[in-house]
């Protein structure tokens, strides 16, 4: 029977399945292969969802913004347009239950799940498509910073971290996370550390700092040769990172506040009137109304408290630009780093190296605990499942930002279609609602296709 003639609505409808569908076969060969480095530990013949199915499930779980595990049942399950997707996609009856999915998530590995997560990331550097976003045409700049995941008024598990609040003790798990990060907006996971105690009572909790030591040791095993430059905050203001940053040849823009490491800002103060040169003006933004006032010095000698020594740079930017009042404010930038400082990559080096670790929290974090994915809820209990959740969202939100970026959801919707939130509700309604054949979805999923993003 041939395919029905679709109207306006429905045409937007395929158009944003097929923008979502399309970018995980284009980038990465299909939901299943996003779980080729996942191993499914349940008995073969007792099961009837294989992971990738629950995985998937999962991952649109997040895309669709439904908030909660049980939203999958009431939205996705039962006879209609949804099974039968699911059924085209995965030859399986319907859309599994929440449950299962949380079942099965319990069991799986979550190391595997974080080496999937890490594998997206991958290939994305190997298809060269975040070649174009790189600092100085050859460094990665990956964001490092910490966040909270959940929060419980009663101890969760044995790992729990502690803090006292109005008198109350409260049980947390915080995450170290390093995101690649680009100009155009792109924070996409590479690397997740969980900051967790290990054992019920310990005479000192974990900690961020202790975690990025785990964290780099993983990053480097994982990704030997990329070039790779951090983008850090002032509590990696040390000595120690710098070592790690060194002996790993990675690059690094670390915040300098006030009081972190007074001997380098107390010799880049007495240097700045010896190098009058080291300075550079320049006004942008609307109307050119925002300066800013650039200032640095280069190998400043820096002799740690292990007696490790260093040669450092410190990147300075004053930029002056009018409030929501129209009043004139100043914001002090300053970084330390191990690049060489030079007039003509200045800008680039503070734009693109330093001041971009705020998209970890802007397009990172922010997104993702307020932008509809509810990072800090609770999906499940299970201490091993709470973390493959953890992934799963980080997995959704890459597929979310490959799609919103790419050309091929750009074409289709000219004009946008609002928030993300609002594209969200668009997949919902199309996944639920579109009637689509085996034969149409088919051919949408095997077009050879080109997807484009927007230059930096």
């Amino acid at each position: 029977m041939p395919d029905h003639v679709l109207d306006q609505d429905e045409q937007d409808q395929l158009a944003i399945i097929e923008a979502s569908l399309a970018t995980v076969y284009h980038f990465f060969g299909g939901p299943g292969e996003l779980f080729r480095a996942v191993q499914d530990p349940r008995v073969p013949e007792l099961i009837t969802y294989l992971w990738e199915v629950l995985g998937f499930v999962g991952i649109l779980m997040f895309l669709c913004h439904l908030g909660a595990r049980r939203q999958i049942a009431l939205m996705f399950r039962g006879n209609g347009p949804a099974a039968a997707k699911f059924q085209i996609l995965f030859d399986v009856e319907t859309c599994p239950h929440g449950d299962t999915l949380n079942a099965a998530a319990s069991q799986v590995d979550s190391d595997q799940m974080q080496e999937a997560v890490t594998d997206m990331t991958r290939m994305l550097i190997r298809k060269k498509v975040l070649y174009r976003y790189r600092l100085l045409d050859r460094y990665f700049v990956v964001a490092v910073d910490g966040t909270g995941r959940l929060t419980f008024p009663e101890r969760h598990c044995p790992n729990c971290l502690t803090a006292e609040h109005h008198g109350k003790t409260i049980y947390y798990h915080p995450v170290l996370e390093a995101k690649l990060v680009t100009p155009n907006g792109f924070a996409f996971s590479l690397m997740t550390e969980f900051i967790e105690n290990p054992e019920k009572r310990p005479n000192k909790q974990d900690c961020e700092l202790k975690a990025f030591y785990r964290l780099t040791r993983r990053l480097k095993k994982a990704l030997p040769r990329l070039p790779i430059c951090l983008s850090l905050d002032s509590l990696f203001a040390c000595g120690p990172v710098m070592r790690i940053c060194e002996d790993n040849e990675w690059k690094y823009f670390i915040v300098h506040k006030e009081k972190s490491i007074p001997y380098i800002r107390e010799e880049f103060e007495a240097l700045l009137p010896l190098v009058p040169e080291n300075h550079l003006r320049t006004r942008t933004g609307p109307q050119r109304k925002i300066k800013r006032d650039y200032r640095w010095i280069d190998d400043i000698a820096y002799v740690d408290t292990d007696d490790n020594k260093h040669a450092v740079g410190v990147l300075e930017c004053l930029e002056e630009k009018p409030d929501a009042d129209g009043q004139l404010k100043t914001t002090r930038f300053r970084w330390i780093t191990n690049f060489n400082l030079k007039t003509k990559r200045i800008i680039a080096l503070a734009d693109q190296g330093g001041r971009i670790r705020w998209k970890i929290e802007n397009e990172g974090f922010n997104v993702q605990k307020n932008g509809g994915y509810d990072l800090e809820h609770a999906y499940s209990t299970d201490p091993v499942a709470s973390k493959v959740f953890y992934f799963l969202l980080q997995m959704a939100h890459m597929i979310a930002q490959l799609t919103e970026k790419g050309s091929l959801f750009r074409r289709a919707f000219p004009d946008g279609v609002g928030s993300a939130k609002n594209i969200a509700f668009r997949l919902l309604e199309a996944w639920r609602n579109l009637r689509v054949s085996a034969q149409r979805l088919t051919h949408l999923l095997e077009a050879r296709r080109q997807i484009r993003f927007a230059p930096p």
